[in-house]
Order: structure tokens, then C-alpha cells, then sequence
């Protein structure tokens, strides 16, 4: 029997498993929905089956479907380490991943997205330039460092950007603050309050970069290293922060904090990684950037793919 089946199809298999939805799906592999729609059509007919139940939520996948899930799960993982072999047999070297970041909540996101990085490239030598750095990217300019973490997309002479993902930005007040009777809160909101920040420049805060400065805006500032310490000083009434929302959804209940969008469209930031444009061909590179992506998607709330 021929069998239109190509590895995309499993592809899409796996990740309508892993969001859910159609659309997030979409949005995981870089596609339209429709074209989506369309490869899910050509399998269902040559399978003479629906491969899952429409409008389900959890998604539920036919026998059909758990069947060809069953050959993805098996065949892709082979696949994508034989790209890999093919990769380390051509090159006939190791490399390194030495990190820097600017961001002080990338951590929380950073170390799965590691944990399934080192099994899939053992050679690399993986490394983190030591402690936080507000300028990661001369690390990488000064050969210091081999990918950084940057929260903006600048271009940089010599440097190459890996766009990762786009998360929402949220206000976090005290439950019982006066500003959350307000749907969302604009610049002038901040003006007699304190704003509780990580001990970072200005510039690489997407709150008064966006939104504070071009408003003339200048809170007073208190800054913390630490977020459960900020989360704490926002609860005691002690100022106002703004954080990432995957960031702060878990403590709302626990500490008694209220969250708003900032302006009546929202705030949002960006995440990318930067690596030497002389080295930015390596293929662990651009896994890295594929695997963090991947992950971050599926396990963030609030994060959308650039």
C-alpha cells in the first residue's frame, strides 16, 4: 500500500499532542493552521479515519491516531540523532556552550530547557559564564562566552540573533492596593508609587523603556536580587513590581498579590539568544535555540514564539 506519510506528519502528530489545540499547534511548528489542516486532511484520508475528536477538550486522539503517534514516538527521536551523528561525523569536532544572561528570572526556564539539551549534544561542553551580567553580549563579542541571553533584539555588529519567545509583562500589586480596582494601569499609575525592580539598568527594563520613559515617568526604585524577595515587599505594600507573567502566576493565591496588564494593550517582552556571527552555522546552536523555544512553549503560561 503506498503511504503519502512523511516525517512532518508525525511531526504535527506530536505536537497537536503536546498543546492540544490546532492553533497552538500551528504556532509550535511555524505554520499556518491551514496548512496544518491540510496535512492532518491528507493523513486522516489515506488513513480512511479521523486521527482525533474535534471540539474535545482534552484533545482525544482516534486508534488511528494513537497508532501514528505511536510510530512518531518511535521514529522521529531516531531520526533527529541520526541528523545529529551526521552533524558530528561531518564536522569531526566538539564545541562549547558557555552562557551568559542578563535576565534574572532565566534560570527558571533555562535549566530544563538544558536538561534536554546535554543528552542530545554529549561533546558540547556546556558552561556558564559566572554569575549575572548587564552586558552578556560583549562576553560573547570578547570570546568570553558563546551564547548570551538578551532581552532585547538591538543588532549588534558581529553578533547573530536566535529569535526564543515573547512573554506578557504584568503589574503585581498587593491584593488590597488601591490600583486593583483598575483594569490595567498606565505610566501616571507609577508616578507616586515604588517600583521594586531586579538591580538591572534601566534600559533593559521593558517597564520603564517602554512605558515609564517616554512618559516622563520616574518612581521612586527599590531594588532586590531576588523574586520571592520582591514578591514579599510587594505583598507588604512596600511598592509595586512588573514581571513576567509565567513568573508570578504561581505565588498570586500564596502571597495575596493582585496582577494587571500595564497600558489597555499590554506590555510584553522579548527573549533572544546571541551567538558570534562567525559561529553562528554551528547546528547545536540552533538546537539549543529550537529546544528552548519548544519548551518554553508548552510549559510557560503567557508565551508566544517570535
Amino acid at each position: 500500500m503506498t503511504s503519502p506519510l512523511e516525517l512532518r506528519h508525525l511531526r504535527t502528530l506530536r505536537a497537536l499532542r503536546a498543546t492540544g489545540s490546532l492553533t497552538r499547534a500551528a504556532e509550535l511548528l511555524n505554520l499556518t493552521q491551514s496548512a496544518l489542516s491540510h496535512q492532518l486532511k491528507v493523513v486522516e484520508d489515506w488513513a480512511a479515519s479521523p486521527l482525533f475528536a474535534r471540539k474535545t477538550v482534552p484533545l482525544v486522539f482516534s486508534p488511528a491516531g494513537e497508532r501514528l503517534l505511536a510510530l512518531a514516538d518511535q521514529v522521529l527521536p531516531q531520526v533527529e540523532a541520526a541528523q545529529r551523528d551526521l552533524v558530528r561525523l561531518a564536522d569531526g569536532q566538539s564545541g562549547s556552550l558557555r552562557i551568559a544572561v542578563e535576565c534574572h528570572t532565566c534560570f527558571d526556564w533555562l535549566l530544563p530547557a538544558l536538561s534536554k539539551f546535554r543528552p542530545r549534544w554529549p561533546e558540547v561542553d556546556f558552561d556558564f559564564a559566572t554569575g549575572f551580567h548587564a552586558r552578556p553580549a560583549q562576553l560573547v563579542l570578547e570570546g568570553k562566552a558563546d551564547l548570551a541571553i538578551l532581552g532585547h533584539a538591538s543588532p549588534v555588529a558581529g553578533l547573530t540573533l536566535l529569535p526564543l519567545f515573547r512573554c506578557g509583562i504584568v503589574a503585581v500589586m498587593a491584593a488590597e492596593h488601591p490600583l486593583a480596582a483598575k483594569p490595567w494601569l498606565d505610566a501616571a499609575d507609577f508616578a507616586d508609587e515604588t517600583l521594586i525592580t531586579y538591580p538591572i539598568p534601566d534600559d533593559m527594563l521593558d517597564l520603564v523603556r517602554q512605558v515609564l520613559a517616554p512618559a516622563g515617568v520616574t518612581p521612586r526604585r527599590r531594588t532586590s536580587e531576588l523574586t520571592n524577595a520582591i514578591l514579599q515587599l510587594v505583598a507588604a505594600r512596600k511598592g509595586l513590581a512588573a514581571l513576567p507573567v509565567w513568573v508570578v502566576h504561581s505565588y498570586v493565591d500564596h502571597h495575596g498579590l493582585a496582577l494587571r496588564p500595564i497600558t489597555s494593550s499590554g506590555l510584553s517582552g522579548e527573549l533572544y539568544a546571541a551567538v558570534a556571527a562567525d559561529q553562528a552555522g554551528l547546528p547545536y546552536f540552533a538546537d539549543f535555540a529550537d529546544i528552548v523555544r519548544e519548551t518554553c512553549y508548552l510549559t510557560l503560561p503567557g508565551v508566544e514564539l517570535l
